[in-house]
């Protein structure tokens, strides 16, 4: 493979505007590269770093950096472009995180907008970039912006009736920093009384809106959730960082002038500024570690324009990012701890692509772009600064990283730089190191065992991916669902109307798939709500309702399918029923996996659990993962529910007991709640029976005794209690009182309160006794 003679024979171009500071002394002369492959012998590259004009530098001196390239980098670059398509950074999977986080974003603003919310939801960092690694197990990042909050840049931007908060800052405000003026809603004046304890007052009178008591009221909100803080961030669940935070819609000025510094480069492109000329920042909750109002600072964060940035990347960028990831966390980590982020990676890749010619982003340089990173970045830590690449004036190594860290950060990046990056062979994430020894090249050890082949590690994180975005999608429904069960409307009507404002907010086309998976499941839910209101009346539209059934089997491989068998069985047509539960049962084999937005398994996330999940067909790469939700009968359903799992509608013996449950399990308890799989062999015993099957009515007993004791199927029983609370009905109504007891005793070694195992076993024992 050869380079392109113009890009190798050209001198880089220059590398990132610096800020004005001191300039190394002297200059050096430009080093052009032979025109030859690069892997027949080693060869010098030299980048100029061109400052911008200050006092200090009239002539517009260079800072040079000189690389000289080791011979075996060609072949290694191609190996490692390999290895981070054999761990997960793939241009598939990649573009699968993009466009499962996007979908995920789009499903919480749609469900938050249709039921009255005000803000929107965004999933920024790694996740959404699709630029992470099982390995590096990186956090999910998550901003939600209040929407009815009008944030002023001057006073021309005041609206009437809303929530008005006006940007100030003065000399001495940290560059990236504000403070929030609050407006009246309905004058355009100063506010000037305390109202409620997240305001403050400053030294001069004005009243501020406080970041740190925001954050605190939100913390004091989840206090029962277990909440951590970080940054801006305060989070009640883990490995997410959940910020709030507030759009400015207006011209900024910082923004303005990075777009300005831009123009007429190669990179960021000019459609990309003019986008970014148009796109919303946000300001969140951080105040500038040496600021005398760090409390009540906002820091301006353009998360909208550095994806821009991210989603512009080629994937020989976003491999070189990875890469830069991996070594902070394997190896820099180790030194400074913490100090370095991603974010700090994030910019030297920002700085790099803007001064690097286009043609060298190719895979057989990503070794060499990878030292060029490293070289980069020890420049700046011989400066001490770091420039944010869109806000100037902010350096990154502020808060961060001590002078200290600083020295001992840059000793160990110039080692790496002068052993050619030597250490990346000793690294262990997502067996880094192995895999890159196992290349020859060097003949440096042999590759460690690996749990899942390259295709198998693929289609688990796509599976992985398809079952977080339908958990999330549970967990919205069931939310919504609570909601309107807890408010004083008409349950039917609010549906609809919830359906309605689904359609009426989906008008983007980027919505409609989002749309169409929250209108399967509100349809759903609105049949059999119907289906249980119509078995009261005396000439209920019965096979109109079981028609449009139809329109919401989509929803998943079984459960709605199960809901419309319960329906039937309910109704009386068992020979219905049966024909529906056959059609389930073909569909519901053992590699499909349960999803449940409101209980967690341990181990649900292994990947190990959704590669195994891979068909043994010949295009089983290609093969639609298949999930299967629980299935969920609300109050609102209960005549389409059988008798038994009423008791499950109302678990709770006591008030004590009531309220023990925590802030999530209230959103469910009052429902009855079954994994597909037990629910299906318990309709069918149910059915069997009472057609007079009776060898099929006992096969099934069986198959759901099994279903729940199979250690292989432990991974899909999300509601075990509920389950052996059906298997210990099926022994009452086999006269097996005793067994029944048995399982109900079971049930409560599993969920102790808040089980209608308890109402179970006071009714076997009180028949026992008898």
């Amino acid at each position: 493979m050869e380079e392109e003679p113009d890009a190798i024979n050209r001198t880089v171009n220059c590398l990132a505007p610096m800020p004005a500071f001191p300039q190394e002394t002297g200059t050096k002369n430009k080093v052009r590269v032979p025109n030859s492959k690069l892997n027949l012998d080693a060869r010098r590259f030299c980048i100029k770093v061109d400052p911008p004009r200050s006092s200090n530098n009239k002539r517009g001196q260079h800072l040079v950096i000189n690389l000289l390239i080791p011979e075996h980098f060609l072949a290694l670059s191609i190996r490692l472009s390999d290895l981070l398509d054999e761990i997960g950074a793939g241009k598939c999977t990649v573009m699968e995180r993009r466009e499962t986080y996007l979908r995920r974003e789009r499903m919480m603003t749609t469900a938050a907008q249709i039921t009255g919310g005000t803000e929107t939801c965004f999933h920024f960092g790694s996740q959404s970039e699709g630029t992470t690694t099982p390995g590096l197990n990186s956090d999910i990042d998550f901003l939600h912006s209040a929407i009815r909050v009008n944030i002023m840049t001057d006073w021309r931007d005041w609206e009437s009736g809303m929530n008005n908060l006006l940007m100030l800052r003065d000399d001495i405000t940290p560059p990236q920093q504000y403070l929030l003026q609050v407006i009246h809603k309905y004058t355009p004046e100063p506010m000037t009384s305390i109202a409620n304890d997240l305001l403050v007052r400053k030294d001069s009178g004005q009243v501020l809106f406080s970041s740190e008591r925001c954050k605190q009221e939100l913390e004091y909100k989840a206090s029962h959730l277990g909440v951590t803080k970080n940054g801006p961030s305060v989070s009640f669940i883990p490995n997410w960082d959940m910020v709030s935070a507030f759009h400015v819609c207006k011209p900024l000025p910082e923004i303005h002038h990075w777009i300005d510094r831009c123009r007429g480069r190669h990179w960021p492109p000019a459609k990309l500024l003019e986008a970014a000329r148009r796109s919303p920042s946000f300001l969140v909750p951080a105040g500038h570690p040496d600021s005398d109002y760090k409390r009540e600072e906002w820091r301006l964060s353009p998360n909208l324009i550095e994806r821009m940035l991210m989603f512009s990347f080629n994937m020989t960028q976003i491999k070189c990012y990875i890469s830069l990831k991996i070594i902070k966390k394997a190896l820099l980590n180790k030194i400074v701890g913490d100090s370095i982020t991603s974010f700090h990676c994030k910019t030297l890749m920002f700085y790099t692509i803007e001064r690097t010619h286009p043609s060298l982003w190719k895979e057989h340089n990503l070794m060499f772009l990878l030292l060029l990173c490293l070289q980069v970045l020890r420049k700046w830590l011989r400066l001490g600064i770091l420039p944010h690449y869109i806000i100037e004036g902010v350096n990154l190594f502020d808060g961060k990283l001590s002078v200290v860290q600083q020295r001992r950060l840059l000793q160990y990046v110039n080692y790496l730089i002068k052993n050619d990056l030597q250490d990346l062979f000793h690294i262990d994430i997502d067996e880094f190191g192995c895999r890159l020894r196992a290349c020859g090249i060097l003949r440096i050890g042999q590759a460690g065992a690996r749990e899942l082949d390259p295709v198998r590690l693929r289609y688990g994180i796509r599976c992985l991916l398809k079952f977080e975005y339908f958990e999330n999608c549970s967990s919205v429904l069931t939310e919504k669902v609570y909601a309107m069960q807890s408010s004083n409307t008409n349950f039917q009507q609010d549906i609809q109307y919830k359906l309605r404002a689904v359609v009426e907010n989906s008008t983007n086309g980027k919505l409609t798939t989002v749309a169409f998976d929250l209108i399967y499941h509100l349809f759903a839910l609105l049949n059999s709500v119907q289906s249980s209101t119509s078995s009261r009346l005396p000439n209920p539209a019965f096979i109109e309702i079981i028609r449009r059934f139809r329109y919401s089997l989509k929803t998943d491989v079984v459960s709605s399918g199960l809901k419309l068998a319960s329906v039937l069985y309910c109704f009386g047509h068992l020979h219905a029923a049966i024909r529906v539960l056959e059609d389930v049962e073909k569909k519901d084999h053992i590699k499909v996996k349960s999803v449940c937005g409101m209980t967690e398994i341990y181990g649900e996330r292994d990947l190990q659990v959704f590669a195994n999940m891979m068909s043994d067909s010949c295009d089983n790469v290609h093969s639609e993962p298949s999930f299967a939700f629980c299935v969920s009968f609300i109050r609102q359903e209960a005549h389409c529910a059988p008798y038994i799992l009423l008791f499950e509608m109302n678990r709770g013996m006591t008030e004590e007991e009531v309220a023990q449950r925590h802030h999530q399990e209230k959103r469910w308890m009052d429902s009855a709640e079954v994994d597909a799989r037990p629910f299906l062999h318990y309709l069918q015993f149910l059915t069997y029976g009472g057609l007079g099957e009776r060898n099929k009515q006992l096969h099934e007993f069986k198959k759901l005794w099994s279903c729940i004791f199979d250690q292989r199927n432990s991974i899909n029983m999300y509601h075990l209690e509920t389950a052996l609370n059906l298997l210990g009905h099926c022994c009452e109504m086999e006269g097996d009182y005793q067994g029944a007891l048995l399982y109900y005793e079971m049930s409560l070694r599993e969920r102790h309160t808040n089980n209608a195992a308890n109402w179970h076993v006071q009714r076997a024992q009180r028949i026992i006794s008898n």
